[in-house]
């Protein structure tokens, strides 16, 4: 029986460059066959750049670093960012920060934004996609807050919660697409997924 991977990628090795367990789901989900091998580029938040600019400059950079090594690999990368007041919440960096992050979302809306990149090296192929999701999060109470941060990892999601987990009884309304909030909007992925096959082809 053809995967996924079969029939749309023409058994073209596919990479992703990402240690994220979310995004690896995701692409299982989407039935592909895949390795991981995570960039090597060090991200920090300290660039002078629109949260647009950001995600799209990470999920760049993630897979060009790991195309260099790949280059007949198709390369998957990403970037997601959780945007408040026009403020880029990344990972939080301790519990403290986790917190505070929380304190922040509490009863108001914000936007996750998911940059993504795929690149095919050798045959000069590379598409960009960019998506945004409206979330807005109920009023937290601290021990809400506290009882998630003491049970869950908050430390590897960005904007400190996870979409997926038990924080979801704390997300009164999702605007646009929910696996985007999860870091990688499969939708968009398939659309390009799609649009390579399609420029494979016409290139045989």
């Amino acid at each position: 029986m053809l995967s996924f991977s079969d029939y749309i990628m023409l058994k073209i090795p596919l990479i992703l460059a990402s240690q994220s367990p979310r995004r690896k789901t995701l692409l299982k989900k989407m039935g592909l066959k895949f390795k991981v091998v995570p960039s090597k580029v060090e991200e920090h938040m300290d660039l002078t750049l629109s949260p647009d600019d950001f995600v799209m400059h990470w999920a760049h950079e993630k897979a060009k670093d790991v195309s260099r090594s790949f280059p007949n690999s198709l390369i998957i990368s990403a970037d997601t960012v959780v945007v408040i007041e026009n403020k880029i919440l990344g990972k939080p960096k301790n519990k403290k920060d986790s917190k505070n992050m929380l304190k922040k979302l509490s009863g108001r809306t914000h936007t996750v934004i998911t940059g993504f990149q795929l690149i095919l090296k050798n045959s000069e192929i590379s598409y960009f996609s960019l998506e945004k999701t409206l979330v807005t999060i109920k009023t937290l109470s601290l021990s809400d807050i506290n009882f998630y941060i003491k049970h869950y990892n908050t430390l590897d999601k960005a904007g400190s919660y996870g979409i997926q987990d038990w924080f979801a009884t704390q997300v009164l309304k999702i605007e646009g697409c929910f696996f985007n909030v999860m870091g990688l909007p499969v939708s968009k992925l398939y659309d390009h997924l799609k649009n390579i096959e399609k420029e494979l082809k016409s290139n045989d």
